[in-house]
């Protein structure tokens, strides 16, 4: 069943001591998938900026603008309708003899690198691999680890930064969405299983009514190779992303896709905001 969206992502930073000129880039449009079809997308910012366009390396629509008057706050409003399908994969999947051959691994190389901010730590590594060595096919390794890394983590709103890393997470035994991610794609990479960080949108009630506004969330999930990208939300329980589900980008982890990332000139610190509104539209 398809379902049509409107998002209204509204972010920015406010600086209490004034910025003479601000230097950034968002990527909080969504990105036209298989599953998904962008119907239409602006973004506008003030003060009136300079501005351009472009796709990066992963693939996610990046816009880049320039300030260059006094602000003591800056608006950045990304609004998107899109239609999103997505249907059960029918795959057979992978064995692990097929998914460690060499080609592989030279095909997702850059899905295998344990960056800082998903290295998992020895307790999950051991984890994981006795995961590995005990079940017959990668996709149930997946499920064992993701279910281990629920048992150890409470989701907590608030609990942790943008800036933190997985380990850290896992030796607090809470985090948010994204250190749920990074800790399953360090978990999984370790044992040689292609995985990569998802941004993007999530409707938080499935039952919506066509044309009431509701608070959505920013949110991350991730997809692992299984001979096709398969997609699994570690936060709601390990479950495919559905038609509530908005991909923005993909990356190795959140630093490659962060909303929104800048620099001013200025005195004093600045201070972000962020709100996402969500409307069913069919």
């Amino acid at each position: 069943m398809s379902r049509q969206i409107r998002i209204v992502h509204t972010t920015g930073y406010t600086y209490p001591g004034g910025a003479t000129a601000s230097f950034n880039e968002a990527r909080m449009t969504p990105r036209s998938t298989r599953e998904q079809l962008v119907l239409t997308s602006s973004i506008t910012v003030s003060p009136l900026p300079w501005m351009s366009r472009y796709v990066d390396y992963w693939g996610t629509q990046v816009d880049s603008f320039e300030v260059h008057e006094r602000h003591d706050r800056l608006n950045v409003v990304a609004t998107s309708t899109v239609e999103v399908e997505r249907r059960p994969l029918e795959i057979e999947g992978l064995t692990w003899e097929q998914l460690l051959a060499p080609e592989q691994e030279e095909a997702h190389t850059e899905w295998l690198h344990c960056t800082e901010r998903v290295q998992p730590g020895e307790e999950l590594r051991a984890i994981t691999r006795a995961a590995a060595d005990s079940t017959e096919r990668p996709r149930d390794c997946v499920r064992r680890v993701l279910d281990a890394i629920a048992g150890h983590i409470q989701y907590l709103p608030g609990s942790t930064d943008v800036h933190a890393r997985a380990v850290d997470s896992w030796s607090a035994g809470a985090g948010v969405c994204q250190d749920l991610v990074h800790l399953s794609l360090g978990a999984l990479r370790e044992v040689g299983i292609p995985a990569r960080y998802v941004s993007g949108y999530v409707m938080p009630s499935a039952d919506a009514v066509v044309g009431e506004k509701t608070t959505g969330e920013s949110h991350a999930w991730l997809q692992y190779w299984d001979g096709a990208w398969v997609g699994i939300d570690p936060t709601l329980g390990g479950v495919e992303p559905g038609e509530f589900h908005v991909e923005v980008g993909i990356g190795r982890d959140y630093g490659d896709v962060p909303p929104l990332r800048g620099i001013y000139t200025g005195s004093g610190e600045s201070d972000m905001f962020v709100g996402v509104e969500m409307t069913l539209l069919a």
